[in-house]
């Protein structure tokens, strides 16, 4: 009868291990992230066959002409996705519907663009955004500015 709670006990022990073991990888990888540039907190929406569904929360990190994305909760030191800043027309910003509130960090707002790939859904705080209009504005000579200005 104790053989059966020493091995319930035992498989307590190495869940709880392997959770401490992903909490610290996931904290060395951001840090990892986070050594070449600042980065900021910015949810992209993989998805948007559903209205206010498909956000996945992330960091964005500037390299020159790129920004990274990032997924919060995953294990690879490789972004998800990458944006050339040549390819990115800021559209205009919108606050999160109520049904995307609960999916997004606290007082982030939607951040709408387009890219040859199509239409791109980002959301990030407003200074974040600011940061956001400079990088695509500081593009070299012969940028197509297409973009809206910040309402």
């Amino acid at each position: 009868m104790h053989d059966g709670w020493l091995g319930v006990l035992d498989a307590l022990g190495v869940l709880l291990l392997l959770v401490v073991c992903l909490g610290i990888a996931l904290v060395v990888r951001r840090r990892a992230i986070s050594k070449p540039g600042a980065t900021f907190e910015l949810s992209h929406r993989v998805r948007d066959t559903q209205p206010g569904r498909g956000w996945v929360l992330g960091l964005g990190r500037y390299t020159g002409e790129t920004l990274e994305w990032f997924r919060i909760f995953s294990l690879s030191p490789r972004p998800k996705r990458v944006f050339s800043r040549s390819e990115v027309a800021y559209e205009g910003v919108r606050d999160p519907a109520p049904t995307e509130a609960g999916a997004l960090y606290a007082d982030h707002v939607v951040v709408a663009c387009r890219t040859p790939a199509g239409p791109v859904e980002l959301a990030m705080s407003r200074s974040s955004l600011m940061g956001f209009q400079a990088w695509i504005e500081s593009g070299p000579p012969g940028t197509n500015w297409d973009s809206k200005p910040l309402r």
